[in-house]
């Protein structure tokens, strides 16, 4: 399976899931899998929410940011991947100047 990203229309969020500032993504949704690339641009953040669909891996590929996740806080760098598992409630904050860039896929549960 391929999937073409570059396909898919970049749409632009404020304030995600209660969070600050913007982020933009282009998402890749079916029954087993949500694949997003996503940066969340400087000063924005995605406020806290509990995972329901299954679990959240993050994979950071630039920016710096941290990420609380039932309330343990991890810095996140390029290289780094935050899990958040099914069940439990994180946030992401860009802490840099530049943009949070990180691939997020979404494993059904």
């Amino acid at each position: 399976m391929i999937i073409e990203f570059n396909g898919i229309q970049a749409a632009t969020f404020p304030g995600m899931n209660g969070g600050t500032g913007m982020m933009t993504a282009r998402m890749y949704n079916d029954a087993r899998y949500r694949i997003v690339p996503t940066a969340i641009h400087p000063g924005g953040s995605i406020g806290t929410h509990t995972q329901t669909s299954g679990d959240d891996l993050n994979y950071i590929l630039s920016g710096t940011g941290v990420a609380v996740c039932d309330g343990v806080e991890e810095p996140l760098r390029p290289g780094v991947m935050h899990i958040c598992p099914k069940g439990s409630a994180h946030s992401i904050v860009n802490t840099g100047d530049g943009d949070l860039v990180m691939l997020t896929v979404v494993v059904a549960g």
